[in-house]
């Protein structure tokens, strides 16, 4: 079942550039906030995401140094 979501208190230069985004993807401003709002709550906080890394760091009792961390960072960009 689908609800309704008000926000106030908006500052209409965030108002403007959102219907210019929405503007630009061709989408109402409605559409626009909607697909965003579902984008947004799809992906895990950043709370639940380093818990877990946590998680998995303690059960694979593995951990990299930065300096291979960045090896492999910059192997991939090759």
């Amino acid at each position: 079942m689908a609800v309704q979501i008000t926000v106030r208190n908006v500052p209409e230069a965030v108002r403007d550039e959102l219907a210019a985004r929405a503007a630009l993807a061709r989408k109402s401003m409605q559409e626009y906030l909607r697909e965003e709002l579902e984008r947004l709550a799809s992906r895990p906080s950043v709370d639940r995401w380093l818990e877990r890394v946590r998680e998995r760091q303690s059960v694979t009792r593995t951990r990299l140094p930065a300096s291979e961390i960045l090896r492999h960072l910059d192997a991939g960009r090759r």
